[in-house]
């Protein structure tokens, strides 16, 4: 029996619509938690209604091609077939930045907004998936901020790109107009970093390669979901730019590990996984080390799918007594 079949046995009635768009959560009530859930049931699935690709289930659920791969090893990704179960993602763990504007962390090609918190709401963030820089064009990192924002922008590609393009017979014009074959898109955000690095759409001809190292450095988003990253952040907006390959964090008293490839030009062993795990679960811990599994350590390090894997849980703090109560039971100061 394939994953999906099983899956859809076990958890027929977890199976959800299709959202559209980028994906809203409620951040955790803790504030200090950073564990982020979207469905109810672990493992969300989608019923494919027509005989499409899974490429176009990612971008309903606004996942990106690698990940919704990497949830579905045992799919064609070109050819799925009607009422086909689809695995979604669900947990996420917050990057460890300040929980403000917008955050990229390349290494899981997601972007997390942080909208500013209207009265008597619960704060929230909203997650896009993106596609960033190849191997020899690398997205580079840092803090900077949103300079200039254009709508329909004309594209002036650089001369390095130009000479690209020309060595493989696909010369570019001085200037690619606004269109459906700019590979702008229609929305631009242009970014504080010299070199001229944008958060921008995608041109008819390249949308499934969001959630891929596919771009000259830029940060590349499906064209429904800049749209409404453009028309949401104002010039100014903060934006971090992370590579956390391994993430870990809490939700109610129990401590998650997530950890995702590397990135193509890089690897990591085994064992320098583990050793970065472990710098963070003790940043995380008050600077200790907790017992846990080490198995269950090794192998989410080894899975590498995105999921949050649950290492081990703390009991949770005891209430808070009334005034007075500690006297009565006999814990005033010398007792006990």
């Amino acid at each position: 029996m394939k994953l999906s079949e099983a899956l859809a046995v076990s958890v027929l009635l977890s199976v959800v619509a299709s959202n559209a768009h980028a994906t809203t959560y409620n951040l955790p009530e803790n504030g200090h938690d950073n564990v982020i859930t979207q469905f109810q049931d672990d493992v969300p699935l989608t019923r494919v209604e027509q005989n499409e690709t899974l490429l176009d289930v990612a971008r309903r659920f606004s996942l990106g091609q690698t990940e919704i791969v990497r949830l579905n090893p045992e799919l064609d990704r070109w050819h799925i077939k009607k009422n086909e179960i689809v695995r979604l993602a669900n947990k996420r763990i917050l990057p460890d930045t300040p929980r403000e504007g917008i955050t990229l962390n390349i290494a899981e090609y997601r972007l997390y907004y942080y909208p500013p918190v209207q009265a008597g709401a619960a704060p929230q963030v909203i997650s896009y998936a993106h596609g960033i820089g190849r191997q020899d064009w690398k997205t580079p990192l840092g803090k900077t901020h949103i300079v200039r924002k254009v709508k329909d922008p004309a594209w002036h590609p650089p001369e390095s790109i130009r000479r690209e393009h020309a060595a493989n017979g696909d010369p570019l014009p001085a200037i690619v107009a606004p269109g459906p074959h700019n590979p702008l898109g229609a929305y631009m955000l242009h970014l504080a970093v010299p070199g001229g690095y944008l958060i921008h759409g995608t041109d008819i001809d390249k949308i499934y390669g969001i959630g891929m190292q596919i771009t000259h450095g830029c940060v590349r988003m499906y064209p429904e979901d800049i749209e409404e990253l453009y028309r949401s952040v104002p010039v100014g907006t903060p934006v971090h730019i992370v590579k956390q390959p391994i993430k870990v964090g809490w939700l109610d008293n129990v401590f998650y590990i997530e950890a995702h490839p590397d990135l193509e030009g890089e690897e990591t062993t085994l064992e320098q996984r583990v050793a970065m795990a472990l710098g963070l679960i003790q940043k995380a811990n008050n600077q200790a080390v907790p017992e846990f599994d080490p198995e269950v350590l090794r192998r989410a390090l080894k899975a590498l799918d995105g999921n949050p894997v649950a290492l081990f849980e703390r009991a949770p703090p005891l209430p808070e007594l009334p005034k007075g109560a500690a006297r009565k039971i006999g814990l005033t100061e010398g007792e006990g």
